[in-house]
């Protein structure tokens, strides 16, 4: 795809040199408007708003939706006042929302001084919801049907609608914003009888969801039941809006990439990678690097309690990292599966015990393992092909029950961290790899020198 993107900018770039506009036009309205925002993106400035003023109006509308903000804000600065109010008007009133909140406050204030009544009012209440609340992802545009209707006169208000509308594949029954069911479209065309009203034929198990409600749940409502939207109310159960599920795609990838961040011990970001600045990049990963190399003062600490066991078995210090490296692995696989599991619904604090118990028995398993093979390891290569006298049957025993011992507790803690994170309102992913791998790192030093201190210092 990358090729045929940069093979269609060549031309276009050719056709607009030799100024053939209708030429440039015709190739663009072959393209996805995904597709068309991907080209004017790699494009100079100049030649992507030129290339944009060619679009037929719906699909430059659609191209705008799909572009990256700072093309967006390019575009916006060189647009004319009818030029802006001809894509704000082509807009459906969520992605006005996105736009609005991706904008700088000059360009917020000309986007609304040209919005339509009815728009500037649908974004201003919309903006007034929470961040991550159902109500700052829906949209007001839904066809809205009254249980008296026929089925002929259904589909006369859909025909007359529909233009206006994010979604007509669902239809809503409602009675002074009274959500009473819902209607597929599929539904409506296949009655048999067009005298039929709306309220004998519509599906009255409505399942919806409020605009307080977190985007996240939402999305996985929309997955689990295979919805192409949801039904919004408010606080007084009227409807207000419905969520479509490409809104909550972007959800899932947002929340996803934020997910992906945290547990690489960074602060999410807010920009695209090559859109954000090193200074963005330094913000966003410094934070995490200084609490962890603090953190990890405690390492040292125990090291330097433990100096005499060293001084005594100099040996042991070569297992030191073989064992942290080891426990940190063993604390991240847990967590990182038990934070996949929160996050599909698929665990709830309530689980706690069995979870733990399952990790238990996958502990003992994994360490009984580990510890066979390392022993053999050490034997055969540290004593036997290194030849290193000092790496005696009892040493190779320490380090072997110590890695056993850590890899139960790395992942009894690996399971804990993120369901007590989640009960207790936090982001489980804030409980992930590098904050667990500290832990277990501090751990695992106890655990081997106290092993060390019974069996070969006593």
């Amino acid at each position: 795809m990358a090729e045929l993107n940069a093979t269609i900018e060549t031309t276009l770039k050719t056709l607009l040199k030799t100024k053939k506009y209708p030429a440039a036009k015709d190739v663009l309205v072959t393209l996805n408007s995904v597709d068309v925002a991907a080209v004017l993106e790699n494009v100079d400035e100049d030649v992507a708003v030129l290339l944009f003023r060619l679009l037929p109006k719906e699909l430059a509308a659609e191209s705008f939706v799909e572009m990256n903000p700072d093309l967006q804000e390019t575009l916006i600065r060189g647009f004319s006042d009818r030029e802006l109010r001809e894509v704000l008007s082509e807009l459906y009133v969520d992605d006005a929302v996105d736009l609005v909140e991706e904008m700088p406050a000059n360009v917020v204030k000309r986007i609304l001084a040209q919005a339509d009544p009815g728009m500037r009012k649908d974004i201003n209440a919309l903006l007034r919801y929470p961040e991550n609340s159902a109500g700052s992802i829906m949209t007001t545009e839904y066809v809205s049907l009254r249980p008296e209707m026929t089925v002929d006169e259904a589909i006369a208000r859909i025909r007359k609608t529909a233009v206006d509308k994010e979604t007509i594949y669902t239809c809503y029954v409602t009675e002074n914003r009274r959500l009473l069911g819902v209607l597929p479209l599929k539904n409506l065309f296949l009655a048999k009888d067009d005298s039929l009203r709306i309220s004998d034929i519509m599906d009255r198990n409505v399942v919806a969801v409020h605009t307080n409600d977190d985007r996240e749940e939402i999305a996985q409502l929309l997955s689990k039941y295979d919805y192409l939207a949801l039904p919004v109310l408010d606080g007084g159960d009227r409807m207000v809006g419905i969520i479509t599920f490409d809104d909550a795609m972007d959800v899932i990838e947002e929340e996803t990439t934020e997910d992906i961040e945290r547990m690489a011990a960074m602060l999410p970001s807010e920009k695209e990678y090559l859109r954000a600045s090193a200074f963005d990049v330094f913000r966003q990963r410094i934070p995490w690097l200084m609490l962890l190399m603090v953190s990890a003062t405690f390492t040292g600490m125990i090291i330097t309690r433990f100096e005499n066991a060293l001084a005594a078995q100099v040996v042991l210090t070569a297992f030191i990292p073989m064992l942290m490296d080891t426990g940190g692995n063993s604390g991240s696989q847990a967590s990182v599966t038990i934070i996949r599991a929160l996050s599909l619904g698929e665990v709830e604090f309530k689980n706690l015990a069995a979870v733990i118990w399952k990790e238990i028995r996958t502990a003992v398993l994994c360490g009984v393992c580990l510890a066979a093979v390392c022993f053999a390891k050490i034997m055969l290569i540290d004593r036997m092909l290194l030849g290193n006298a000092d790496v005696t049957v009892t040493v190779a025993l320490v380090v072997c029950v110590a890695l056993a011992v850590t890899v139960l507790v790395a992942k009894v803690i690996g399971c804990i961290f993120p369901m007590v994170a989640s009960r207790l309102g936090f982001d489980p992913a804030v409980m992930s790899s590098p904050f667990i791998t500290t832990v277990v790192d501090a751990l695992s030093l106890l655990v081997y020198f106290g092993f060390a201190r019974m069996l070969l210092l006593s």
